[in-house]
């Protein structure tokens, strides 16, 4: 028979040192050997060479368009050879600062490039600088805010401000920002340049700090014509395997460039009656005076309706303020992803925002708590699955016209001080009103197109085209025509001051 000893009871502690200590010692070794052989095996290479920037002096940077300057080009010859771009301070520029516009990223330098800046100089783009972010629409810093190049007591729009600043003023040719609510289309709209905030996915989002939820979040060019905008989205889009948003429509390039001036001859253009209601009295009559330019040049034009584009705002509301709870941790790629982590970025980014105390962000944390508490998720999780639902109402309309046509905003830049920039202000009717256009898109995903239509006591108006999933090729044909059919230079000239 076996004798069956007593189990002798384990020791708490062993040479002074408690058995979990040895435990957790033994473990963080183990990862400290695993991160020291594994570091830098990422499916991205850094790019060769030395890149020097400088902050500029603000004697050479009069309207706060820009975080750093440098100058460098791509090796290759393409479609941006000759042309001189610049990125939001939320894409990954290697060797140049990238501080998201959050507290503790000051002093990062990534050691990678973003997708859409690998491309831009594989293109032969000259690499120029940084733009500066800001939020809100474009209040910030009275003394560091990127001032409206038509007049600089007026707000700009945000968050991709410095990009459509710097266009308008010449100091760039092709500024790529981000756009998570409308943020390329109505710092375009408010300062008097185009802006494409293309279909989801079709730029590469791989390198892109954002703390907006993925399904909200795209890349896309700023530029002074529409012709620009169509080379910089062709030289930069496409499906990228470090960008685990896309999906499988997104295809391996595209083509916007050879249709281009084809005209709009028998194109169908919806007014979509939704997107004018609140719309002030003069913009919407450069608005509906540009789709009659349209129906000169050959277009049909038909009014269209479809309710739930208002009821958009709230779905988008409820993503983007629930989402807010989780969008630290691993970043801009997200949690779970079968892609490439850039690893400088993701440590940063936690350490950055584990330090976020200001006032804009408590409040941010605060309503996303306070959301999820009161839902436990749930407002998020019908937002996303009712996302079909909305998409398929714009897609229904789309069967009976081929583009939408409504104002960017529905207003003129405000001016400074006009616009409250704080949390009790978070709904109020200057910022519900100013993204109620441009919001739904981000949600549904569609492409969008900011196109400058006039001005309305000297500030700029803008049009918004909208079309068909992947078919940017149709938006940008529309608004070139619009764009050649009308006196453009006038319409986007600055009166300089």
């Amino acid at each position: 028979m076996t004798e069956v000893r007593p189990m002798r009871e384990r020791p708490d502690r062993l040479d002074g040192v408690s058995v979990l200590e040895r435990s957790l010692k033994a473990d963080l070794a183990v990862l400290d050997e695993f991160v020291a052989d594994n570091t830098g095996a990422a499916a991205y290479a850094a790019p060769d060479g030395d890149r020097t920037f400088e902050v500029p002096a603000r004697a050479a940077d009069p309207l706060n368009a820009w975080l750093s300057r440098c100058s460098f080009s791509g090796k290759g010859k393409g479609l941006l050879s000759g042309t001189t771009v610049s990125f939001k301070d939320t894409i990954a520029v290697a060797g140049l600062p990238l501080s998201g516009g959050a507290i503790g990223l000051e002093e990062y330098r990534p050691d990678f490039d973003a997708t859409v800046v690998r491309r831009a100089l594989a293109a032969g783009a000259t690499v120029v600088g940084k733009n500066a972010v800001v939020g809100g629409f474009g209040e910030g810093d009275p003394g560091r805010r990127p001032l409206n190049p038509y007049a600089p007591d007026h707000l700009t729009g945000g968050s991709s401000a410095g990009c459509a600043v710097a266009v308008v003023a010449g100091d760039v040719d092709v500024a790529f920002g981000g756009d998570q609510g409308g943020s390329v289309r109505i710092p375009a709209a408010w300062c008097g340049a185009v802006g494409l905030k293309p279909t989801f996915g079709l730029v590469s989002h791989f390198g892109v700090v954002s703390d907006a939820d993925q399904i909200l979040d795209h890349v896309g060019p700023i530029t002074r014509t529409v012709e620009a905008a169509a080379t910089a989205l062709q030289a930069v889009a496409g499906y990228d395997h470090l960008d685990p948003r896309q999906r499988r429509e997104v295809p391996v390039d595209v083509n916007v460039l050879d249709g281009l001036t084809d005209g709009v001859a028998g194109v169908r253009i919806g007014l979509l009656t939704q997107g004018f209601a609140g719309a002030d009295t003069e913009v919407a009559r450069l608005v509906t005076g540009a789709a009659g330019i349209l129906c000169r040049a050959g277009a049909e034009i038909r009014e269209v309706s479809i309710p739930d584009h208002r009821s958009a705002l709230a779905a988008y509301f409820a993503v983007s303020i629930e989402a807010a709870r989780v969008a630290g941790g691993p970043g801009p790629v997200g949690a779970g992803a079968t892609a490439c982590y850039p690893e400088s970025l993701v440590a940063a980014l936690n350490k950055a925002w584990s330090r976020r105390d200001s006032g804009a962000e408590e409040y941010g944390r605060l309503i996303s708590e306070a959301a999820w508490k009161h839902f436990d998720g749930r407002a998020y999780a019908v937002a996303r699955n009712a996302r079909f639902k909305f998409v398929n109402a714009y897609d229904r309309a789309f069967q009976d016209v081929d583009l939408l046509l409504m104002p960017t905003c529905l207003f003129t830049a405000p001016e400074f001080g006009r616009a409250d920039n704080g949390p009790a202000d978070f709904h109020s009717s200057v910022h519900a009103m100013g993204m109620s256009n441009t919001l739904p898109f981000n949600y549904t995903g569609h492409p969008a197109l900011a196109v400058p239509c006039g001005k309305a006591d000297g500030l700029p108006v803008s049009l918004q085209l909208v079309g068909r999933q992947f078919d940017e090729a149709l938006l940008l044909r529309a608004g070139y025509a619009f764009q050649h059919a009308v006196s453009f230079e006038e319409v986007t000239a600055v009166a300089r001051r």
